[in-house]
């Protein structure tokens, strides 16, 4: 068992820093400092990638009323929202002007093509915006300047300087940038003008822990410590705890 935060990190080279995961079905923003996890600085969020597929299949059946009586495979949502949607950065003036809402058509087949518009960028808000699922929580960024803001004053800097994203949710289009400019603002309008978060986006993000993992996997130290069948057998449970402990 790992922390998937800590091999995010891992991920980038890093031991240290602020996790910022966003995957199907939760939200995390974790400090790790020196590959330990503060889980009282942990805050969660529990929309996130399933959450913004079925938004966006209300959405869909909001500006299609003829597609009601019709069930899009969820495949078929799944690729409208991987292909088409993209965070906005400036959510409420974008909703406002139709000359930004940059409609897009995209095939569903039988030579049929649905239109997508406002649902583009509607998709993904509640990531920022929970409200507009009905959530009391607050938007990923106010949980990501929460988590530097609990820990200790000596370590906020060097965190902030490697805020690194994770999961398939943080690869959509502007997610990174809307992220960093909220955060920023967040810093400055609690009173830490100081503090300039760092954002670590890599395009092979949406796998960042798989990929730390391999990495943590493949070191000497950490192949000293593995267990083996033979040696399980040999010793029984009890060997669990000693190697573990």
């Amino acid at each position: 068992m790992a922390s998937t935060a800590l091999l995010a990190l891992c991920s980038t080279g890093a031991l240290s820093g602020l996790a910022v995961e966003a995957g199907a079905g939760v939200c995390h923003a974790t400090p790790i400092y020196a590959g330990h996890s503060w889980l009282k600085a942990t805050f969660r969020q529990d929309v996130a990638g399933s959450a913004l597929s079925r938004y966006l299949r209300e959405l869909l059946g909001a500006a299609h009323p003829e597609l009601r009586g019709q069930a899009l495979p969820r495949r078929t949502i799944t690729q409208l929202k991987k292909r088409c949607c993209y965070v906005s950065l400036d959510f409420e003036r974008d909703l406002r002007n139709p000359a930004r809402h940059r409609p897009e058509s995209f095939p569903v087949g039988n030579g049929c093509a649905m239109r997508l518009g406002t649902e583009r960028f509607c998709c993904p808000e509640p990531i920022f915006q929970p409200r507009l699922l009905g959530q009391a929580e607050p938007g990923l960024p106010t949980l990501a300047f929460r988590a530097l803001q609990t820990m200790p004053a000596t370590l906020r800097a060097r965190l902030a300087d490697a805020v690194v994203l994770a999961g398939g949710s943080t690869l959509f289009p502007g997610f990174a940038e809307r992220l960093d400019l909220e955060l920023e603002a967040q810093c400055r309008r609690h009173g830490y003008p100081a503090l300039r978060p760092r954002l670590v986006a890599r395009p092979g993000r949406g796998t960042a822990v798989w990929t730390g993992g391999s990495m943590v996997a493949s070191l000497r130290p950490f192949q000293r410590g593995w267990m083996t069948r033979a040696m399980y057998e040999e010793c029984g449970p009890r060997l669990v705890h000693e190697v573990f402990n």
